[in-house]
């Protein structure tokens, strides 16, 4: 089978990750693939921060908790580093876009060897003007919509079995 389709029907989520950060050419990697997913019009709005500061990434993880309700909770599953990824609020197609850089970093991961899962929240936490004032500390000029984290790192344990499709998903007009 081709690589890429296996890569697509192998990959799952991964809730249980070793401490051990990958290298940064692999994080690269992995970004670059997420910086090659489809945008409307090719604008390509969507941005990545990749958060491999331990000390930033327990802040984001604290904040993704308090929205989550669960203050105790690591909704990163103990990856060593997130890439979020924001969208432009100006594009008009941003938020899918950015949905397809999310789709590739996690093909990407897997076809490296790592595991990720998308962590949702990012919307809520990047609308407060603490996580808006991080982006600029970092350099990050405009206004993004926060979409999603890819928790990233490498599996502690194996990923789950595959569950059955659901049926009745797919209507051809023929």
């Amino acid at each position: 089978m081709n690589e890429v389709l296996q890569a697509m029907l192998e990959r799952r989520s991964c809730r249980n990750y070793r401490t051990e950060m990958p290298p940064k050419e692999t994080l690269e990697a992995v970004i670059q693939a997420g910086l090659y997913a489809a945008s409307g019009r090719g604008r390509q709005g969507a941005i990545v921060v990749a958060v491999t500061d331990r000390a930033a990434r327990d802040r984001l993880m604290e904040a993704n908790a308090a929205v989550m309700g669960q203050p105790d909770m690591d909704p990163f599953y103990g990856a060593p580093a997130v890439l979020v990824v924001l969208a432009d609020r100006s594009v008009p197609t941003g938020v899918y876009d950015a949905s397809l850089v999310m789709g590739n970093l996690m093909l990407a991961a897997h076809a490296l060897g790592l595991g990720s899962c998308w962590i949702h929240r990012a919307k809520e936490e990047f609308e407060t003007e603490s996580w808006k004032a991080f982006l600029r500390e970092h350099g990050v000029e405009g206004d993004y919509e926060g979409v999603g984290h890819c928790a990233l790192g490498y599996p502690a344990g194996s990923l789950p079995a595959p569950p059955a499709r659901k049926p009745g998903r797919v209507f051809w007009v023929e």
